[in-house]
């Protein structure tokens, strides 16, 4: 059986991130997404494209994403033929994650749907439009997916992963004072034993 992982890097992240992980994926040929317009209604496109392109040559496909990686996946592969997906510090639930962010900037829904996007002091652009497109586009996600986050994450509340977890086929590994980005040399560590383990 010829076997495929597709790698969704998060922000600011590169398909070539794709290398690191060859070493935790024995038996999968690895494949990295290269995008870097995070809009999920563009995102979509290019997801469904590489999909496609690869399904034609493999008999199965898992996914790995990272981030906000997770959430553009979900919403581009939901209808599509993935064996297990596992996810890195993801974002399961934006429109949780753009009120946060609009809370922590003072912006009201008011503000928001008045002015279109408004740019806050954390480098975030926050967008009525994708907003309301998140509130008008449900992920309907059935694929078993491993997840791993951190105890730190200040991103994605554990109340967020927790609902997820509840409501679909997952399960959780948290690594105790980790971060939401995994870089040093411990995190990254413990995120190859978790692959390893939870690509078998």
């Amino acid at each position: 059986m010829k076997k495929v992982i597709l790698y969704i890097h998060g922000k600011d992240g590169s398909h070539l991130e794709a290398k690191q992980y060859k070493k935790n994926c024995l038996g999968f040929d690895l494949v990295g997404v290269e995008y870097d317009d995070y809009l999920p209604w563009v995102a979509q496109k290019k997801f469904k494209s590489v999909y496609e392109t690869v399904f034609e040559r493999y008999d199965c496909v898992y996914l790995i994403a990272n981030s906000i990686g997770a959430y553009l996946a979900m919403h581009a592969l939901q209808d599509f033929d993935i064996a297990k997906a596992l996810f890195i510090s993801p974002v399961l639930d934006m429109e949780r994650l753009i009120l946060d962010m609009m809370s922590w900037a003072n912006v009201s829904e008011e503000d928001l749907r008045e002015k279109g996007e408004i740019s806050t002091e954390f480098g975030e652009t926050l967008s009525w439009k994708y907003l309301c497109f998140v509130r008008e586009n449900h992920v309907i996600w059935n694929v078993y997916t491993e997840i791993l986050c951190a105890e730190n994450d200040n991103l994605v509340s554990r109340q967020t992963i927790n609902q997820f977890i509840g409501a679909h086929n997952a399960n959780l590994t948290v690594m105790e004072n980790g971060e939401h980005w995994f870089h040093t040399d411990e995190q990254l560590a413990f995120l190859d034993s978790w692959m390893e383990k939870a690509i078998r």
